[in-house]
């Protein structure tokens, strides 16, 4: 796959669709790509104690590390038992979503303890995306993409509907907080944590993202669409800057949809990165919180920008 650095500022591939995303655009920050050679990067997730990033690349069973003071790539673990989402507790832990079918919290002196399996004596499908709430509980998505074939996963039949749960550490709890979404994949809290998105990448005729109150800190309600994705949009993971904004993995192997997509709390297109490749998901990271970093198919790009990620992505 053919890339090449933009030597022109501003970069061409950061887009302001709308005057109000002219701030956050850096006239000289471009697209970096700095690392390539994966099958299918997720999930990423940033360590600023230790200024190295860890991005999921599902089908080959692993979970890679970039360190931002060498630029070296090395594998984190392997295997990762399919390891998708990820993202940190408030203690500093890194949670992750497996294909294999559970959410796993990697303590400090580097054991993997299994947090959630099971539900009701039932198997987890292939759990997907997780953010963690300043309360300290989980909330995870699980379709079954990740049991439809020996790919991202292992083949076997659902036993549990499509749903998005709450987590609760302290009382061992899962509960199910919705279960009409077709396709929950991507979620982000909103930065008062009122609010959260979901991505319903099975939803026709055409993919969008859903807004849901958030009621006593553990249910949702008020469903109602914030985005309509069109023919052909692909949303896919997603992280909220301190503005409310969302910072959207999209497209389809399309050039005209390939990269990112930002939209303002209403639900209105204000910003694209183009890239080369279909990006899955995102998350903030570096010194501020203020350097994006893309998981796209099989590289992984960064660009600083000029927000903040809201804690908790």
């Amino acid at each position: 796959m053919t890339w090449q650095p933009s030597p022109f500022y501003p970069d061409p591939a950061v887009e302001i669709l709308d005057p109000s995303f002219a701030r956050y655009r850096i006239f000289s920050a471009a697209v970096e790509r700095i690392a390539t050679g994966l099958r299918w990067a997720e999930g990423p997730v940033w360590f600023g104690d230790g200024r190295y990033l860890l991005v999921s690349d599902i089908p080959n069973n692993r979970i890679i590390r970039w360190d931002e003071e060498t630029g070296t790539v090395s594998d984190f673990r392997k295997p990762s038992n399919f390891g998708n989402g990820n993202t940190r507790d408030r203690q500093g832990r890194l949670v992750t979503c497996e294909h294999g079918r559970r959410i796993t919290r990697t303590e400090y002196d580097g054991t993997i303890t299994t947090l959630v399996d099971q539900v009701g004596g039932k198997r987890l499908n292939s759990p997907n995306d997780v953010v963690v709430k300043s309360d300290g509980s989980i909330w995870f998505t699980d379709p079954p993409f990740g049991i439809a074939g020996n790919y991202e996963g292992l083949r076997a039949e659902p036993e549990l509907g499509q749903a998005v749960y709450r987590h609760d550490p302290a009382t061992g709890v899962t509960t199910a907080v919705a279960t009409d979404i077709p396709g929950p994949n991507g979620l982000c809290f909103s930065p008062d944590e009122t609010k959260l998105y979901i991505v319903e990448s099975r939803a026709t005729p055409h993919r969008l993202i859903s807004v849901h109150d958030v009621v006593d800190g553990v249910r949702l309600a008020n469903r109602r669409v914030l985005i309509d994705a069109g023919p052909g949009g692909t949303p896919d993971g997603m992280r909220c800057d301190v503005d409310g904004n969302l910072w959207c993995g999209w497209g389809m192997g399309t050039p005209e949809l390939d990269g990112v997509m930002i939209f303002n709390p209403d639900g209105k297109p204000i910003g694209r990165i183009r890239l080369p490749e279909r990006c899955a998901n995102v998350c903030f990271g570096g010194r501020e919180r203020s350097r994006l970093f893309m998981a796209a198919s099989q590289s992984v790009y960064a660009l600083y920008v000029g927000t903040q990620g809201a804690p908790g992505g």
